[in-house]
């Protein structure tokens, strides 16, 4: 029996896909195929899922909405679990909200701004997922995952729910327990605070401006491309080598900010990636600091 058809039989009320081009899947828009995705519908259903998976040793990834991977042109030679749709139910409990990983991040800070919890004004043009936005503390504009979240359940490459709490986290810059224990997390837990809808909505309405005005958001990308290196910011440090708009086939260090590599449309996961090795080199040849990927890139040799 086949992946696919053990996959039905452990999940028949999942999405089972074959052969997916993960460009489809993530906001970079570039990869070749998966051999197969999974979209589980329930947390029993994941259990199940990388369960399986890991006991039969057969690769896989679990991924979000993708806004942060980038996918080799030859694809994934193994499952994508897709945490999504499905999985992605918010509730709100006086300050308390709680989220499936597969809510979108944005999707949250409204709910947030309905409800008038102020906390999450940062997060509300990151177009990351619940679930990705906690593996990696994702933060901008002085805030961060670390300072809501509160308690997650995760599961463990066996199956195993494990719930984590305050600073069992390990939360540091872009960084999680989750990711140092190869946890997937299904559930976020977030305590806000009370405050006035109106400031929380100027708050939020202040933040998307100045993404609009200084990212590229009219191109697909996967936002920065490099972390920040201590004392100093990637863009400057790109800039200050005159990489202000190189581009590489399709791929394209962005005019408008420089921490950004965009695909101007046409561009293959080869042009980024080595866009991407040409700035680094570039940067440390002229700085001495090598910049570390906020990204990840799946796939290849």
């Amino acid at each position: 029996m086949d992946t696919y058809n053990e996959l039905e039989i452990i999940c028949s009320s999942c999405t089972i896909l074959k052969d997916v081009p993960m460009k489809e899947h993530t906001t970079m828009k570039v990869g070749g195929k998966a051999d197969l995705m999974i979209i589980p519908d329930s947390i029993s259903s994941i259990q199940k899922i990388i369960a399986f998976l890991s006991t039969t040793n057969i690769p896989y990834l679990v991924i979000g909405n993708g806004s942060n991977l980038i996918f080799h042109d030859t694809g994934y030679n193994g499952v994508i679990v897709k945490i999504g749709t499905p999985l992605s139910d918010i509730e709100v409990f006086d300050d308390i909200i709680i989220a499936e990983a597969g809510a979108s991040l944005a999707h949250v800070a409204n709910t947030a701004l309905e409800h008038s919890l102020t906390g999450l004004e940062f997060a509300s043009g990151i177009p990351g997922s619940m679930g990705g936005a906690v593996y990696m503390n994702a933060g901008a504009y002085d805030g961060e995952m670390k300072q809501v979240v509160i308690e997650t359940l995760c599961l463990d490459n066996e199956g195993n729910l494990i719930t984590l709490k305050n600073d069992e986290h390990n939360f540091s810059y872009r960084h999680s327990r989750i990711q140092d224990d190869n946890l997937t997390c299904l559930q976020v837990k977030m305590k806000l605070e009370k405050g006035e809808k109106h400031k929380i909505q100027t708050r939020m309405n202040e933040l998307n401006a100045r993404r609009r005005k200084k990212q590229p958001l009219n191109y697909p990308s996967a936002g920065s491309i490099f972390k920040r290196p201590p004392g100093t910011y990637a863009g400057m440090l790109v800039d200050n080598c005159g990489l202000r708009g190189t581009k590489i086939g399709g791929a394209q260090v962005s005019d408008k900010h420089c921490g950004f590599i965009v695909n101007t449309g046409n561009a293959t996961a080869e042009d980024i990636i080595s866009l991407i090795k040409y700035v680094q080199e570039t940067v440390y040849k002229n700085s001495g600091i090598w910049l570390e990927l906020e990204v990840k890139i799946i796939g290849g040799c």
